[in-house]
């Protein structure tokens, strides 16, 4: 803790010193006052200054301006100073000095930020719940019930009826929020015995509420009561209603097939051992080994490389068979060196690779082909998982989520394909561009089914699903430990049935 001045000795000049020393070797300074949002520093919006035996530091930005006397210093480390201040009426209180470019620091600005929030969400509640009591605001970590300090959450009474609320910060992940909202409804149910927890109230910055809306829509309304809200920079609230974002981010790229080769060497290299040939929905072939592609033929153009790409020469044969043989012997499921890079990267892609080749394993109604990767597109760029999009032998569609790590989103971001693919199902859209061809599909919403290593499922999973709309057939699928070397079902769950 900082001594108080007396404690200190130092006079006012000193502390300025070591002010200043700090902020000369800071690369990203800011002001930090507990309680209150944090205040970048350059050169042109703070001053120091020494009246007498006082040292004052004064702050500002266009919305605030501090001014405090510092009555203490004490360097904690590189990333953060420490000062005590003196404020209106000789309160003494704490602030900081940080330098964000540094882990301290920026960790420190962090917790910082989320308490701010947490105000402003304490705020927002009590306008919104007047007539409640406000039981319980936490930004705190909760690891054993896998609750995030980056959403701030709480509780709320009134007689025998609760609701659990949760808010997504400004520079939080919208879509994110809904799964840590779930987890802590059935934290409270399970905790709140006496009283009933009916819904979930969601907060999410204005205009980016669509995500949430949209898994709002696939959740059961006899599960729980859900409302979502918008909150403005002036924290001007409004009800969202998940009914009006129907439009859905996803695009339907029509179905090419690759067009007559005219080039037989890349047929070779495609029939070396261990290679794939996966035809994509643009006409392009992949040539992969276990998921990590190696080569691309588009239009009959061969192109290789890992990092970079560069078109293949006839000269060129015998440097790309290498690179298959190397990727081959990097990537196989018994290989000696298992800290080799090639080995440990891409695993989803790994397990792709074993899915495409063994799905029947995944499900035995299930056509070996075609399978789709990665369609729909999403609009939104990158996912956490790899889909792969199959359908029975009835004409039923399968979407198919894989991950080979431990997810506590995955039954969320599975939804999220799964209300694309319905999408363009109910459209029509899938045979009028081309996939599928020659099978009748069903109308019937697709099935979801999650793949995983047995035990690298979230232990949240059957409390997300749970909440799940009755209409979205859900099956979980545990894989052996070495499903690298064979893909082996241990276990088939529906729902939110849990192992025995």
């Amino acid at each position: 803790m900082a001594r108080n001045p007396r404690e200190d000795g130092r006079s006012a000049v000193e502390l300025r010193v070591a002010i200043e020393g700090f902020l000369e070797n800071c690369r990203e300074p800011a002001l930090l006052e507990p309680g209150e949002e944090m205040l970048p520093l350059a050169g042109d919006n703070y001053a120091l200054e020494v009246r007498g035996s006082r040292l004052t530091l004064q702050a500002w930005d266009r919305m605030r301006n501090w001014t405090r006397r510092i009555t203490a210093v004490e360097q904690a480390s590189n990333a953060r100073l420490e000062m005590t201040v003196e404020r209106f009426a000789r309160k003494e209180g704490q602030m900081f000095l940080l330098d964000l470019a540094r882990k301290g620091g920026a960790e420190l600005g962090k917790k910082s930020a989320r308490l701010v929030f947490r105000e402003r969400f304490r705020l927002f509640l009590r306008r919104q719940f007047p007539e409640w009591k406000l039981a319980e605001v936490s930004a705190e970590a909760n690891l054993e019930f896998s609750l995030s300090p980056s959403f701030p959450r709480a509780f709320l009474k009134h007689g025998q009826h609760a609701w659990a609320a949760i808010a997504c910060p400004p520079d939080g992940d919208p879509a994110a929020v809904l799964t840590f909202g779930l987890i802590w409804l059935a934290y409270l149910r399970e905790r709140e015995r006496r009283v009933v927890a009916e819904g979930l109230a969601v907060y999410v910055p204005a205009g980016k509420e669509r995500a949430a809306a949209l898994r709002v829509l696939c959740l059961s309304p006899a599960a729980a009561r859900f409302e979502l809200f918008t909150y403005n920079e002036q924290d001007h609230l409004l009800r969202a209603e998940p009914r009006d974002y129907g439009n859905v981010d996803t695009r339907m790229e029509p179905c090419r097939r690759p067009p007559p080769n005219r080039a037989e060497s890349w047929q070779r290299i495609a029939s070396l051992p261990d290679v794939e040939r996966i035809v994509k929905h643009d006409g392009r072939v992949s040539l992969r080994v276990r998921g990590i592609e190696f080569a691309e033929v588009a239009d009959g153009q061969l192109q290789f490389g890992l990092s970079e790409r560069r078109p293949a020469r006839e000269h060129h044969s015998g440097e790309i068979e290498r690179l298959a043989g190397e990727l081959a012997r990097a990537r196989a499921a018994d290989a000696p060196d298992r800290e080799n890079p090639l080995y440990r990267q891409y695993p989803e892609a790994w397990l792709e690779s074993q899915a495409r080749a063994q799905i029947e394993t995944i499900d035995a109604t299930l056509r070996r082909d075609p399978v789709y990767g990665q369609v729909p597109a999403f609009a939104g760029g990158e996912r956490g998982v790899l889909d792969l999009l199959a359908v029975d032998h009835s004409g039923r569609l399968a979407v198919v989520e894989l991950k080979a790590s431990a997810d506590l989103h995955l039954p969320l971001q599975a939804l999220d394909y799964w209300v694309r693919v319905k999408w363009h199902l109910d459209r029509g859209e899938f045979g009028a561009s081309g996939y599928f061809p020659g099978i009748a599909l069903r109308p019937d919403p697709p099935r979801l089914l999650l793949v995983s290593p047995a035990l690298e499922f979230h232990p949240t999973t059957e409390t997300v699903l749970s909440f799940f709309a009755p209409e979205i057939e859900v099956e979980r699928i545990g894989l052996a430990v070495e499903w690298r070397k064979e893909l082996r079902a241990v276990f088939r769950l529906r729902g939110a049935e849990r192992p025995e």
